[in-house]
This record gives structure tokens, sequence and C-alpha cells, in this order.
């Protein structure tokens, strides 16, 4: 590919990578597709991230090319690997040849799993926002490469990594303010409910509104149930009035 051309498509994948705020939005679908960018724009034989998604427990997702792969080489580095170390430090990992003196020293399972996948070397960034690292992005190289990396594949990674952090970042953000947003609106609708079942109540009985209120109050807690529903069940005239006034004797 042209530098233009690779110039070109490099801002259209960055421009892709901020779209996250859809209700569709599936993590691993996206951080597949991110893999796959990557490969496709790294001239990678692979590419995998390891993310967690909050108190969710640690994923692996490979790209398509070379599934089996990428897989067996995340899966591996529970023992030790790129992925790990960037994970836990927050730092990239520079690239590394896999060989007996280069990952092959750092990390021995997972160089050899490499190697029989015929991996030349690797190299990791962490995709982290304001210091919270989300994930890891891993390049696998392919041995017909002469240098692991160059600068500019290192740049362009740093650049998927990051910009996918903000997407992932944005895409927390807005599902947090939407599940506020539902928790408010719930809470409004059962106040409005509580508040019509005492106005139906007061008018009813020819008593003030707090007088009304206990007596929602008192009939939920004797039979256990939410006050909302007893509210419910006083706007559809689905209760009786003696009910709910216990022993009283409701005015005729």
């Amino acid at each position: 590919m042209r530098d233009r051309d690779s110039e070109l498509r490099l801002a259209e994948v960055l421009v892709e990578t901020a779209d996250t705020l859809t209700e569709d939005f599936d993590p691993e679908r996206y951080l597949r597709w991110l893999a796959d960018r990557s490969v496709e724009l790294l001239g990678a034989q692979g590419a995998g991230v390891m993310y967690t998604g909050g108190d969710e427990p640690v994923r692996l997702v490979a790209c398509s090319r070379g599934q089996a792969a990428v897989r067996d080489l995340l899966e591996v580095q529970c023992c030790g690997g790129p992925c790990v170390d960037s994970f836990g430090t927050g730092e990239p990992v520079a690239p590394v040849r896999i060989d007996a003196g280069g990952a092959g020293a750092r990390w021995p399972e997972f160089a050899e799993q490499a190697d029989k996948y015929g991996i030349a070397g690797t190299y990791a960034v962490p995709i982290s926002r304001r210091g919270h690292v989300l994930g890891v992005l891993n390049v696998f190289v392919p041995a017909r490469h002469h240098v692991v990396a160059s600068e500019r594949e290192l740049r362009i990674a740093q650049a998927l990594a990051g910009a996918a952090a903000v997407g992932l970042s944005n895409h927390r953000t807005h599902s947090e303010y939407r599940t506020l947003s539902r928790q408010l609106q719930t809470a409004l609708d059962s106040r409005i409910r509580i508040e019509q079942a005492k106005g139906i109540l007061a008018e009813r009985w020819n008593v003030d509104m707090d007088e009304a209120f206990e007596a929602l109050r008192r009939y939920a807690r004797r039979e256990r149930q939410v006050i909302d529903v007893v509210a419910t069940q006083v706007i559809k005239g689905s209760i009786a009035g003696e009910k709910l006034r216990g022993n009283r004797s409701e005015p005729s």
C-alpha cells in the first residue's frame, strides 16, 4: 500500500474506532475488528487483545487471520508474555524477537508456542485511558520481516490502541449514564404513582395527604409489598379502601 493510501486508510480506521455509542455495541466484536485492522495496517501475521470489562474476567480476543495461532499465543500467556507484562505495568512491551536471547529468555512457554507458528517477533501496547488499563493489543510479526517493527509501525499500533481506549471509555460512560437515566426515570414514575394514589385516597376519605400516605405505607408493610405496587393497585381500583385502612371503616 502506498504511503498516501496507507495514511488515508489509517485515518478511516481511527474514525471508525471512535464509533462506539451505538445500541448494539459489543466489546468483543469491536476488539476483534481492532485486531483485524491492526493486522491490515501493520502487515502482521496476527494480532490479539487481552481485555477486561470492569469487574468482568479477562477476555482473549483473536483476529480472523491465523485465529487458532493467535488464540493459543494469548492463552499461553497465563505463564507470562508481552500481554501480561504490558497489562501489569501499563507500559508498551518493545519489539522482541522470538529466540533464545529474546522472548525465549523472558517467556519460555510463549516463545515455544510462537516459534511453532512461525512467528519471528512480537510487541504489545496497552489500551489505556488516563492511567487506567482496559486491555492490551499484542501484535505478532511473521518470519519474513527483517525487523520486528519499525518506528512507524509502533506509532500506528499505539495510535490504534489509544483510539480504542477512547472508544471503550466513551462507551462505558455512555452506558453508565443510560443506566442512571433509566433508574432516575423509574424512581420518578414510582413517585408519581404514589402521589396519585395519595390524592385518590385523600379525596375518597376526606383526609390529608399525610394520612393517606401512612395508610399506603402500613398496608404495604402488612402485606409485604412494595409501596409502588400498592399505589398502582389503588390507581387501578383493584384494592378495597377498607383493606387499606385496616380496622377503620371507610366513611360513607
